[in-house]
């Protein structure tokens, strides 16, 4: 992973020049490319832990288990949120943790929890530093010191059992490593977020991570049937049970907690069978309102595909003008879809992962439902090229960072009878701060959807900060006061906290800060995270 940005080097594709030139005639000439600073250049604040402690947590994790170098340091520094790359790229690291651990064993880890609550010093937990959302800045709060304990180490398969359809790993277990364990057992987890080259295992857990699958196969919260938590001052075990009516599901106390009331080290998930056929296509909706309910019918009557992505207006202009080829095909697709009606419609794509006979079947009730509400089939080849493409939209945000532009993400849901008023509401908000300004359905459920913004703007110089948090402020206002959830599956984090108690009202963070002061008591764990200041 990049110190500065997302992912693999090799994997980024810089925008073609139409792109550009499009997105030039909305926003106005771009700025020259920016390079980010040297890692050498990089400011970070002198190291505050004692040389007691750390010789202390060399003895509990090995010599290679604690570093404190530069490197390691700027590494665990931030996650990969807009704010922090916008910070990194200018070569502040001034959150960064003065050192980085990195546990082998459950054991190692209630060691290290133990000590650092004796010691007074903060621990964050690192899975694969993916959040957006500030959930893995090593903020120290009160504490004098603070550490990243990387999980990385802690990434073994614990139990594969094929005749439940279970699997037990740990949970510094990459997403794209579980699956090349399960595929030659036929298996797969079946969780792809757009995060999915990087994510831990423990880290999707810890957030409730929702893949780009969630309407077929479920949100990481719907796979989860067993979790091993380490705390400063116990530990939990919640066995593997496929159901119980024990109280109730403390499970459900550990998914989501980021890390606030301890450290994951074993979870058991659900598996499936791998489809023996995967289909991808695209069609065209002469409007959101229009796409919005023939996925409200499909997903009520049991029909919905295993992923569906319905992109607004502005998105779907947006899409086609960065993705597209630029070329007289595409000019002759325009052509067509003006004579079908739909020239100025919405995208959508649509997935299936099942057996031959079955997924005909399903598509068929799809494409019925579809012909009733006009719209028009675009075929594979748009499908296929989505799902090519799934996981480059950091790269592209990299990309357009560098050259002055604030690309940023945010996401909520609720129910149908309010998602067009909330599609409105938080479009409205954030019209008031970027120019661009587009949205997607892509998780369905019979009571409602998500809804997920991307929204951008000419960075204002030296304010790109401030500029940030105005139109954050805003949407997330505008989110609550719609009837909509804070935070759909980015997590909560710093960026959330605020609006926590909003949502779940004061008894519901009285009951979270109960839970933190019996596993927690000095108050540790990932300051400053999910529970807002108090």
């Amino acid at each position: 992973m990049r110190w500065w940005g997302w992912g693999d080097p090799a994997h980024a594709a810089p925008p073609p020049a139409h792109a550009l030139e499009w997105l030039e005639g909305r926003l106005g000439a771009l700025g020259r490319e920016r390079a980010p600073v040297a890692l050498e250049e990089v400011r970070l604040p002198e190291p505050t832990l004692g040389a007691e402690t750390g010789a202390r947590l060399t003895e509990l994790v090995g010599e290679d288990g604690v570093r404190a170098d530069r490197e390691a340091r700027v590494l665990h520094a931030a996650g990969k949120g807009y704010p922090d790359l916008v910070r990194l790229r200018a070569g502040d690291a001034s959150p960064a943790p003065d050192a980085v651990v990195w546990p082998r064993s459950h054991e190692e880890v209630r060691g290290v929890l133990e000590l650092c609550a004796r010691e007074g010093v903060a621990v964050v937990p690192f899975g694969g530093g993916t959040s957006v959302v500030g959930g893995v800045e090593p903020w120290r709060g009160s504490f004098g010191a603070v550490i990243a304990l990387d999980l990385g180490r802690l990434d073994g398969l614990v139990e594969l059992d094929e005749r439940s359809l279970t699997v037990a790993v740990e949970p510094g277990l990459r997403g794209p490593e579980l699956e090349a364990l399960l595929e030659p057992r036929g298996l797969t987890l079946g969780h792809f977020p757009q995060s999915f080259e990087h994510i831990s295992i423990g880290g999707a857990v810890a957030t409730r991570s929702a893949g780009q699958a969630s309407t077929g196969f479920g949100r990481i919260d719907d796979l989860v049937v067993g979790v091993r938590m380490a705390s400063p001052s116990a530990e939990l075990s919640l066995a593997a049970v496929p159901a119980s009516a024990a109280g109730p599901d403390l499970r459900e106390l550990v998914v989501g907690s980021e890390g606030v009331l301890g450290v994951i080290t074993q979870a058991t998930l659900r598996v499936r069978r791998r489809a023996d056929e995967v289909r991808y296509e695209a069609w065209m909706l002469p409007s959101f309102e229009e796409g919005a309910e023939v996925l409200r019918e499909l997903e009520q009557d049991g029909a919905a595909p295993d992923v569906t992505r319905l992109s607004d207006e502005a998105e779907t202009e947006m899409s086609l003008a960065l993705a597209g080829s630029g070329s007289w095909k595409q000019s002759l697709a325009h052509r067509y879809l003006r004579l079908r009606g739909v020239a100025s419609g919405c995208l959508t794509i649509l997935g299936w992962e099942d057996e031959p006979v079955r997924l005909r079947e399903r598509r068929s009730a799809v494409n019925g439902a579809l012909g009733r509400h006009g719209a028009v089939a675009l075929g594979q080849s748009p499908g296929r090229a989505w799902a090519r493409g799934r996981f480059h939209a950091p790269y592209l945000r990299d990309d357009l960072l560098a050259r002055g532009v604030m690309v940023e993400t945010l996401e909520t849901a609720t129910t149908w009878s309010q998602l067009a008023s909330l599609h409105g509401a938080v479009r409205e908000a954030l019209e008031a701060h970027a120019p661009l300004v587009g949205c997607h359905v892509s998780h369905l459920y019979p009571t409602g959807a998500s809804l997920y913004f991307t929204f951008l703007a000419r960075q204002q110089e030296g304010e790109e900060i401030a500029q940030w948090q105005a139109a954050k402020r805003a949407a997330s206002d505008a989110i609550l006061a719609a009837g909509g959830t804070i935070t759909h599956h980015h997590a909560v984090g710093r960026d959330h906290a605020g609006w926590l108690e909003r949502e779940i009202g004061p008894t519901g963070i009285a009951l979270l800060r109960a839970a933190k002061s019996e596993l927690d008591p000095a108050g540790i764990m990932n300051p400053g995270k999910l529970l807002p200041p108090g």
